[in-house]
């Protein structure tokens, strides 16, 4: 594969997961923040960072906003998001107005692999289970180190996977969905590592991850139901055999031990 199929590749991998993360049907199903352990979690992430009133925060991958807020209101800090889809940073931009924190919190479209901010803006940088949709893992740390200051520092979740990712786990609606390309703990420090960053903490959260699968599995026997009592309208196809089969195999990895969730706290 030469260079320009490969980037062509990995442009059609982004807008797809920007096309489905601000779609109405990944609401429906991930709720609002979009993440294993919701807001809970991301407030224990900006706790492990200590964040205060005079920090500047940048949320890569911030999707409908809801983490950025969240950041803002529990912790007094400046947050910038940055998002690949256009009509997620409108609907982040709209939730700021809403809760009245547009002091406090901006969004911007822009890829995570060549943020559009100046180079050491901020005093911590989030990226909540996105890290491993990037198909450019490594341009992305590298990034997340030059827009950070001097002891500045990145807290990130993800999947983590050992051993290989199951055959049903790999195709194209798996990779949106952060799975196909789920990478062992040491890879991810890895990443970070040879970016120049420095490994500070890592935090098991398996529990977070397996109880989302279990909302998600609920949540479309649910949502498959009203749509065929015809009490709920999806806008976009959705095709609930595939998804269920997805969650089920996700599932079964899942109690299999081969997927887990992680907090990792860096530093520049």
């Amino acid at each position: 594969m030469d260079t320009n199929q490969a980037q062509s590749i990995a442009a059609e991998l982004k807008a797809c997961c920007a096309t489905v993360y601000q779609s109405d049907a990944a609401r429906l199903l991930l709720g609002d923040s979009f993440h294993p352990g919701g807001t809970r979690l991301t407030e224990h992430l900006g706790t492990l960072l200590h964040l205060g009133p005079a920090q500047r925060v940048l949320d890569i991958a911030s999707g409908q906003g809801l983490s950025a807020i969240t950041l803002a209101q529990r912790f007094g800090c400046q947050v910038q998001g940055i998002e690949y889809g256009a009509e997620a940073v409108r609907k982040a931009t709209e939730a700021a107005r809403a809760a009245g924190v547009t002091h406090l919190v901006t969004f911007q479209q822009g890829d995570a692999e060549c943020l559009p901010v100046p180079n050491e803006a901020f005093d911590a940088v989030i990226c909540e289970c996105a890290f491993c949709t990037f198909p450019n893992k490594s341009a992305a740390a590298s990034e997340f180190r030059r827009v950070l200051k001097p002891g500045g520092q990145l807290g990130l979740s993800d999947l983590t996977r050992s051993g290989d990712v199951p055959e049903a786990l790999q195709g194209l609606l798996a990779w949106i969905a952060c799975i196909a390309d789920a990478q062992p703990i040491d890879a991810y420090t890895r990443y970070l590592t040879e970016a120049g960053l420095t490994i500070n903490l890592l935090e098991a959260h398996d529990e977070a991850l397996r109880e989302m699968v279990r909302q998600i599995r609920g949540k479309l026997l649910g949502a498959e139901l009203l749509v065929r009592l015809k009490k709920l309208n999806l806008p976009e196809p959705f095709d609930f055999d595939q998804a269920k089969t997805l969650a089920r195999a996700a599932d079964a990895a899942i109690q299999g031990n081969k997927f887990g969730y992680v907090v990792i706290i860096a530093s520049r």
